[in-house]
């Protein structure tokens, strides 16, 4: 039970969005206390069917992305539905779409149309390519894009074939981004008193989000290659095997490197080739399988023991199972029942001080609320 307003409490979110990078825009919202009205076609978000698993009827999928929202079914080629959804437009505060490019045009819900029915919308546009390019029509999934991004040529295991990242990764930064873009065109209509229209490219966010890995590139024009676990920039910083499972090592610093050093009983920080980040980067080669020699000559536990006397990032790859056992996990509430007292669900991650986020709604049937409007 709500005890407070949140933080974008009163604000109005039309969602015309399917799959991820839309629903995962508009749960942020449902989370920070925004009115989300979740639009469907009579057969639904097709999540509703990614299974399985299941859970109470609903797929996994789609219950990791659309808690927080009421659903309404309303078919555009029926008029008067087409009629209702103009009538939402024109109450909302934000839409969001990620139909393919022109689709919303034949009915009249394009961004242009959806301004001049509400000036001070804010449309938001979510596809795989700037609609006004060349590629403005291609669909734009997510595992494509990995692809085309150059990010799938820098995941996986050096020699090893094009890896994707194991969660649709490139879906989640565009409706991150897209959420950062729509909260900045609310401040400035603050100002202005008017709306406007975002567009948020997938394979424009991912190839933004290649952050070092591209500026490698752009300074160098040496094409980046997989590397495991491994840093371009940064060594060691990367994952050693030992006796049992492999431990994580995440050394930052050259002061890190030599806690690292010291606890290992070695002396490699005292070494000419070792002593800095960028001659231990030139000399990778020969420093990272000294380390894991090493390594290798205990269990994992052992090694997290003795890293445990150190001052440098280190831990054990956990899997899902214990993740959800991890005392942190457990001490932090990560994992949570979504107010249905059924559902499991995962925490929001944003922490605020006055206005904690407290709602969590379960993910609506579909047609759940089918009369459903804003105040």
């Amino acid at each position: 039970m709500i005890k407070h307003d949140l933080p974008l409490t009163g604000l109005k979110i039309l969602d015309l969005s399917r799959i991820l990078a839309g629903p995962w825009c508009t749960q942020l919202f449902g989370d920070l206390g925004a009115e989300v009205i979740k639009i469907e076609s009579p057969e639904g978000d097709g999540t509703r069917q990614w299974g399985p698993p299941f859970f109470d009827g609903k797929s996994a999928y789609y219950l990791s992305t659309n808690r927080n929202k009421k659903s309404r079914v309303l078919d555009f080629k029926n008029p008067g539905d087409l009629a209702t959804l103009r009538g939402l437009v024109r109450s909302a505060d934000v839409l969001i779409e990620n139909f393919r490019a022109g689709t919303l045009t034949k009915f009249g819900l394009d961004g242009e149309a959806a301004l001049e029915l509400n000036p001070q919308l804010i449309y938001c546009s979510i596809h795989g390519f700037e609609q006004n390019s060349d590629w403005g029509t291609k669909p734009g999934f997510d595992a494509l894009i990995q692809a085309m991004s150059g990010l799938m040529s820098i995941t996986g295991t050096a020699n090893g074939e094009p890896v994707k990242v194991g969660v649709a990764i490139s879906d989640i930064l565009a409706g991150l981004y897209a959420s950062n873009g729509i909260l900045a065109a609310l401040l400035e209509r603050q100002r202005s008193g008017q709306g406007q229209l975002i567009e948020i490219p997938l394979f424009d966010t991912q190839v933004s989000c290649l952050a070092n890995v591209v500026s490698n590139f752009l300074t160098s024009r040496e094409v980046p290659k997989a590397l495991g676990s491994a840093h371009p920039n940064i060594v060691p910083y990367q994952c050693f095997s030992t006796r049992t499972q492999p431990v994580m090592v995440a050394v930052g610093t050259d002061k890190q490197f030599a806690s690292l050093s010291q606890v290992m009983a070695a002396d490699w920080h005292e070494q000419d080739d070792y002593r800095t980040n960028p001659r231990r980067v030139e000399n990778r080669h020969r420093l990272v399988p000294l380390i894991q020699e090493l390594m290798l000559t205990r269990a994992r536990d052992d090694w997290l023991e003795i890293f445990a006397a150190g001052d440098f990032p280190y831990g054990p790859v956990n899997d899902l199972g214990d993740l959800f056992d991890h005392p942190y996990a457990k001490e932090s509430g990560l994992f949570v029942t979504l107010d249905d007292g059924l559902t499991p669900g995962v925490r929001n991650p944003i922490r605020f001080s006055r206005t904690p986020l407290d709602r969590y709604e379960s993910p609506p049937e579909l047609d759940e609320h089918p009369d459903v409007k804003f105040d």
